[in-house]
């Protein structure tokens, strides 16, 4: 299961969670991906195009 929105391509960042003594570790961000069936169709779309989607219907 890939979370890459279908629409602009974005994919999950590598940043680094910092503790208090700040520590640098790896993890992952990920993009706000929601599914939306558009055209019959059942789509992941971050939220930035969710909105634009709305925007411009």
């Amino acid at each position: 299961m890939s979370k890459i929105c279908e629409i602009c391509g974005k994919k999950p960042l590598t940043v680094n969670s910092r503790s208090h003594s700040m520590q640098a570790t790896k993890r992952k961000q990920y993009p706000n991906l929601q599914t939306k069936i558009i055209n019959g169709k059942k789509t992941k779309l971050c939220a930035k195009c969710l909105r634009t989607i709305r925007k411009k219907s």
